[in-house]
């Protein structure tokens, strides 16, 4: 009987011991609250920043301010007329001078500071209100653009003097667009 219990036991062993392997069920589950409150502070930061830029229009009316596709207001300081000189592609270098400012008008960076620039479109970093701005610009054009945070330096800031969600002001200059040939 010894002889019979053992092998039966041993084989028992085995086939309980080698099934397939069950997935395990998560320990936590996540129910997607931390992003519905993200995206609800951003839809209420975004719309502050809208209040203070309108706010800011109100109070210059004079100037013949357009709202951007992308999201941000502009309007010509400088405007060219000139049907023959056209706005930067892909691969273009803009020669550009520019300079940055608080919505309350302090100044961040001056021109001086940021000195004249050459950016290669869509090639080089560069902040995306700034980019999507020059696209809009021919040679010898002054625009004066209001950025939303979220346009401008966005979460991170600049890590230098510009903070966490910082809408701006930004007064640009293109000097030269040199078509890129290829």
């Amino acid at each position: 009987m010894k002889k019979i219990i053992l092998p039966i036991v041993i084989l028992g062993g085995l086939f309980f011991g080698c099934k397939s392997p069950e997935a395990r069920k998560p320990v936590s589950y996540s129910s997607g609250s931390f992003i519905d409150q993200s995206v609800e502070r951003n839809i209420k930061l975004n719309e502050k920043e809208h209040q203070q830029i309108k706010s800011i229009m109100n109070e210059h009316p004079e100037n013949n301010y357009l709202s951007s596709e992308s999201g941000f207001w502009y309007y010509y300081n400088t405007k060219v007329e000139n049907d023959s000189l056209t706005t930067p592609d892909f691969g273009d270098i803009v020669n550009f001078n520019y300079s940055l400012k608080s919505l309350n008008g302090t100044t961040i960076y001056s021109e001086e500071e940021l000195k004249t620039q050459n950016y290669a479109m869509d090639q080089q970093e560069i902040f995306t209100g700034l980019r999507e701005g020059l696209k809009l610009m021919k040679t010898g054009e002054t625009v004066t653009f209001f950025f939303p945070s979220q346009k401008a330096y966005g979460y991170y800031g600049d890590e230098n003097k510009i903070g966490v969600n910082v809408p701006l002001i930004c007064q640009v200059t293109v000097n030269s667009i040199q078509e890129n040939n290829q």
